[in-house]
């Protein structure tokens, strides 16, 4: 058997499979969070929000609804210069994110079985 018909052999099956491994991981929606961020940020989304008071006032000040405090947990980055993630028993996280053009930070505790966001702030 030549090398090009081996060649041949080996990209037909290469690419079946390919077809077959993404159809699999479209199907099931799988994420692969191997970064921090990403890691932090699918174990915020998947645990109950709480609001404070404070965020509450704020949210009431700028019109604004809680769609934009989610839009930290799928588009924000983490900022763990400002995070105390050793600290028991919530961690504290900042998260940045963009609303109309403007940077905004998230604060937010990650508790064991509940995320309290606190605060927003606006950045000049």
């Amino acid at each position: 058997m030549s090398f090009l018909k081996r060649l041949g052999f080996y990209l037909t099956g290469l690419a079946i499979g390919l077809i077959f491994l993404a159809f699999i991981l479209n199907r099931k929606k799988a994420q692969f969070c191997y970064l921090p961020n990403c890691r932090v940020l699918k174990e915020l989304r998947s645990k109950p929000l709480a609001y404070s008071d404070l965020l509450t006032r704020q949210l009431a000040q700028k019109q604004l609804d809680s769609s934009v405090v989610y839009s930290f947990f799928t588009d924000g980055d983490i900022d763990f210069g400002a995070s105390d993630t050793k600290a028991k028993p919530c961690k504290t996280y900042v998260i940045e994110n963009e609303i109309d053009e403007q940077e905004v930070l998230l604060t937010l505790e990650n508790c064991d079985s509940l995320v309290i966001a606190k605060a927003l702030e606006w950045q000049p």
